[in-house]
């Protein structure tokens, strides 16, 4: 029905003008509520495809500071594993030096010490962390020695302790040549170490195991119980500081307190065995000094990921979401138009305001 003096028209576009001053306050509503322009891509006024760009970096820096954090958790079981290793290759050493063919009261207490310390260093060597073995390669899914406790029994230490068992004057040179031939084996069967880690088109020549820390950039981070990952082998004559501390620790616990009668050769024996937990000293070394420098490199990475992540989420910010000082000003303008609005229609149609509601 028209109201006098006043066209239907007017009174429609009044109706419409006061409907869409409505639609604004229910959108600034919601956006001084939770901050964001809106709830749908269509919302961003032209921006959407920037706005998906944005989110897609954002969720691929953070999966990469994700494998990062997991990787240096690793990389920092492997440190302690490796401190360890390297402590026991210390101790033994020095107390090596301190047998003498003078003095052989040290040598039954420790052949029973290296024994229980291959234990160890067979334990440790079966380290896991994160679903994985530190030591185990690209394997993740077997230990690197599968029979730890059976360990004295594998071939290369009875071949170790065969040798050690004939010394006696004028043989200390086949002794140490015996000990090296069965400490160096790469034959599946005659090691402590799985037959993957030997395998030659397996784990016996895959490279170093790494972390993806961005687009075609990756550190490497695993680390190998049968062989070096980093370090060189120079100086070593098995080959390896697992294979040159195993050999020493084995040749100390096949020993007896009367083979120090072999004079000289004993001598050279003990030598021979303080150079082998020597390499295995310097070898542990590189290995640690190489992971360190792989941690640095993970952590600048994780460092530029959560920037540039700081970065982009500030440039979806002015994308997605709303300065809420402003926008609560809006919203009162807003409030102020439309109860004018309705005002304006109460009188020009003679309803009230609960009515036009």
């Amino acid at each position: 029905m028209a109201v006098t003096g006043i066209g239907s028209g007017a009174l429609a576009r009044l109706v419409q003008q006061s409907s869409v001053i409505k639609a604004q306050l229910t959108t600034l509503a919601a956006q001084s509520a939770d901050g964001k322009r809106g709830t749908w891509y269509g919302d961003f006024s032209g921006e959407a495809a920037r706005a998906i760009s944005l989110r897609g970096e954002i969720t691929r820096r953070e999966t990469h500071t994700t494998a990062i954090d997991r990787a240096l958790g690793t990389t920092a079981a492997a440190q302690d594993a490796l401190a360890q290793l390297s402590s026991i290759a210390e101790s033994f050493l020095a107390e090596a030096g301190k047998v003498t063919t003078a003095d052989s009261t040290r040598i039954t207490a420790l052949a029973s010490g290296a024994h229980d310390a291959i234990q160890q260093v067979a334990a440790l060597l079966n380290e896991r962390q994160a679903g994985g073995y530190l030591f185990g390669g690209a394997d993740t899914a077997n230990p690197p020695i599968p029979d730890p406790a059976g360990i004295m029994s594998t071939t290369m230490a009875t071949g170790i302790a065969a040798a050690v068992s004939s010394l006696a004057p004028g043989n200390g040179a086949a002794v140490l040549s015996g000990t090296l031939a069965a400490a160096a084996s790469t034959n599946p069967g005659e090691t402590p170490f799985s037959d993957y880690a030997l395998d030659p088109l397996k784990g016996g020549a895959e490279p170093r195991p790494t972390t993806l820390t961005g687009d075609g950039e990756a550190v490497g981070t695993g680390l190998f119980a049968s062989r070096n990952a980093t370090g060189p082998t120079t100086g070593s004559e098995t080959g390896s500081w697992s294979r040159d501390l195993l050999r020493g620790l084995m040749t100390l616990a096949s020993l007896t307190a009367g083979q120090a009668a072999a004079g000289a050769d004993f001598d050279a024996v003990m030598t021979g065995v303080k150079a082998s937990l020597e390499s295995a000293m310097t070898g542990l070394g590189e290995e640690a000094g190489a992971l360190g420098l792989s941690e640095s490199r993970l952590e600048a990475a994780r460092t530029r990921h959560e920037d540039m992540g700081l970065a982009l989420k500030s440039q979806l910010s002015d994308v997605e979401e709303v300065d809420l000082a402003t926008t609560l000003t809006a919203l009162q303008d807003t409030q102020t138009r439309l109860q004018a609005s309705w005002q304006a229609l109460s009188m020009l149609s003679g309803l009230s305001l609960t009515k036009f509601l």
